[in-house]
């Protein structure tokens, strides 16, 4: 289902009937007052949860013929469904919820949503605006706690202002870079009398977002894109929310440009595009580390430069110009100097990059390029038959549970949200994602929590379209209370947990960077999620046997109301690769190199493997057992063999360990030949 563009909004016109509503010039009390204005903004749904101080609201809503309420077990939960319907259409997704406790619930999904750039309005009841400041019963400062985390916030003192106040706080939420604001409504306010009358101008002198990115600056990035000989598109959210794929794709087309693309910009670019070298970061493929390294110009499209990205920033991309497109000024620059910054909707950018691009004629500069990062990504798959161990024993392998999860699920209609862990990253790695606004997952913030509420909100959004919840045993039970929310709202979300008995992610670093040293990360099997399901009125199974996985998934997909898939893994189980913590983008561990056998590099060896048996019984690899695969060498499994790796002194074949052209090109890498 294709999102509304926002230009309405940036208009200043609301997208339901605004002043013609029917309600227009009627008397009514505030509180009637806030439902009426959610209607002429042309809401339908609204997340939330009652209380004291909301009374008046939820009063008023009960006679909406237009809004449906969906009554969360969590304040936490309401506010992750409406972030999930926010992300699966792009319309802004409405909370309302009492004061104090309801009102303080809310805040880690209002973070949630802030830092992934999710519009969301959310209204809370508050005290009487006399015992303000009191210390009343259920009184929270909620406009305070919640300032660093909100795009705007109101605290409403008069009734004159109430209507004005919806109409800015809708326009702020969905323009320039989409965001939360919250509206905190006295219960005295919510209960006086007023005339309705809504307006449809928005004017707030002081919000002026830049749409149209400065024509001298996207001629500068023509440029510098016209001279490159290695360039990269690094693809961030901004591509959803501008809902730019479509220049995006023509550029990578016109220009030969490949893309990475992080965890926020998954679906931006269709997966099975050629050019789309998907995951790039901590967990992202050693090809697109080592073109994000390798690059001569990097435009940033609506990306902001993460740390779990750049890696050690002082190493990150550094032979690389850097054209950074965003449409907030303050993201420019925070983290890496751009040499060409262009401030404006990204949508609209690329049309005027790919215009430019059509006046010159310009045309791609080198395909070496890409035939370089084709032959990186032949030798450093993601997943190689021949490298799991855990195969011959019997294990589920979580990369085949999702890439057989992506195989059953048709792209076109349906909707894949992740909680946070690794099962979010190979979620990530795996589920191929055409379209966007079809992978929903927590990327700033990390909320564990997040995904189921987040998949009830997606079908609500999308009752055309399946919708699948990846998620983790712990993850999982930070808002499983919300089976109830679908269960009785007859919501046929979908749950598949990769169940590992720990805290997976944290326990991989303990495992890795700890001496497996496992504080508190270690989980009983409690609960039975199956029995779980039962008790909440789903259907569920569990599955422990490989051969039973495709099966077990198709039973899921194919149920009439909501599922629960327990497929237990192992604990040992690791997301690969791997840029560990603070160390520079190309340092990867754990990649797969086919070159050496298919087996994955630079990782502490699993217990029994073939890899341990011939080594140690401390499990230790020797220093030429360490591959640099960017210059080739060989796998060794003797810890004593102190035996030369291709490049070093002492080795058959003279190759120096950075001159990756003379491996992966035929003619040397020289540039005279290429041109």
């Amino acid at each position: 289902m294709a999102a509304p563009r926002r230009t309405a909004a940036a208009q200043g016109a609301p997208r339901g009937a605004g002043s013609a509503t029917a309600k227009q010039g009627r008397t009514m009390l505030g509180a009637e007052a806030v439902i009426a204005s959610l209607e002429a903004e042309g809401v339908d749904t609204v997340f939330g949860y009652p209380g004291g101080q909301a009374i008046k609201l939820y009063d008023a809503l009960y006679d909406s013929d237009q809004i449906t309420h969906i009554l969360a077990r969590h304040e936490q939960g309401a506010v992750h469904m409406a972030d999930g319907y926010a992300r699966a259409t792009g319309r802004p997704g409405v909370v309302m919820v009492t004061s104090g406790p309801g009102a303080t619930n809310t805040v880690t999904g209002i973070a949630t949503a802030y830092m992934d750039s999710v519009p969301l309005v959310i209204i809370t009841g508050q005290v009487g605006r006399g015992v303000i400041g009191t210390d009343s019963f259920q009184e929270s400062d909620i406009v305070g706690i919640t300032m660093p985390v909100v795009k705007h916030s109101y605290l409403l003192q008069s009734t004159d202002e109430l209507t004005a106040t919806m109409r800015e706080a809708f326009h702020i939420a969905v323009t320039g870079r989409p965001g939360p604001v919250l509206i905190d409504v006295p219960s005295d306010l919510a209960g006086e009398s007023m005339v309705f009358a809504y307006p449809d101008e928005v004017h707030l002198p002081s919000y002026k977002p830049t749409y149209r990115g400065n024509a001298k600056q996207i001629r500068a990035a023509c440029r510098l894109l016209e001279e490159a000989e290695q360039p990269l598109l690094y693809v961030g959210g901004g591509v959803i929310s501008s809902e730019a794929t479509d220049e995006l794709v023509a550029l990578m087309d016109r220009m030969q440009v490949p893309a990475v693309v992080t965890l926020m910009g998954k679906g931006g670019v269709p997966a099975s595009h050629p050019l789309n070298l998907g995951p790039v970061g901590m967990h992202g493929a050693k090809y697109s580390n080592m073109a994000m390294t390798e690059a001569d110009l990097i435009i940033a499209a609506g990306a902001r430069f993460s740390d779990r990205v750049t890696g050690r920033l002082s190493e990150f991309a550094p032979n690389a110009k850097i054209v950074h497109i965003d449409i907030d000024p303050a993201e420019i620059g925070k983290i890496r100097d751009a040499n060409v910054p262009i401030v404006g909707d990204l949508k609209g950018v690329l049309a005027g990059m790919l215009a430019t691009l059509d006046k010159d004629g310009a045309a791609p500069r080198d395909d070496q390029w890409v035939a370089d990062i084709a032959a990186w990504r032949a030798r450093y798959p993601f997943y190689h038959p021949n490298m799991a161990v855990s195969e011959t024993v019997d294990e589920i392998v979580p990369e085949l549970v999702i890439a057989e999860l992506g195989r059953q699920l048709d792209p076109a209609s349906s909707v894949v949200t992740t909680e946070v862990g690794q099962h979010q990253m190979w979620a990530h790695q795996f589920l191929p994602r055409e379209a966007p606004r079809t992978f929903l997952s927590s990327g700033g913030l990390g909320t564990m929590g997040f995904g189921f509420p987040a998949a009830i909100g997606a079908a609500v959004a999308r009752p055309d379209a399946t919708v699948v919840c990846i998620a983790g045993d712990g993850s999982f039970q930070m808002n499983s209370q919300e089976m109830a929310t679908a269960a009785i709202n007859h919501i046929p979300v979908k749950v598949m947990i990769m169940d590992n008995r720990c805290l997976g992610m944290v326990h991989q670093w303990q495992k890795l960077f700890y001496d497996k040293r496992y504080s508190e990360t270690l989980l009983d099997a409690v609960p039975d999620f199956v029995k779980l399901a039962d008790a909440y009125g789903w259907e569920g199974e569990r599955v422990d046997d490989p051969a039973e996985v495709a099966a077990a998934i198709g039973r899921m997909l194919a149920a009439k109301g909501p599922y629960l898939l327990d497929v237990a893994i192992s604990r040992e189980q690791s997301v690969y690769p791997m840029v560990a913590p603070g160390a520079a983008l190309n340092n990867i561990m754990g990649a797969i190199d086919v070159a050496v056998g298919a087996v994955r590099t630079d990782v502490p060896a699993a217990p029994g493997s073939p890899r341990t048996l011939a080594g140690a019984a401390s499990a230790a690899t020797s220093p030429c057992a360490k591959i640099d695969a960017q210059f080739g060498g060989r796998w060794e499994v003797d810890p004593q063999d102190t035996g030369a790796r291709l490049g070093q002194d002492g080795s058959t074949v003279d190759v120096a360990p950075e001159d990756w052209k003379t491996l992966f090109r035929a003619d040397g890498g020289g540039k005279e030949a290429r041109r």
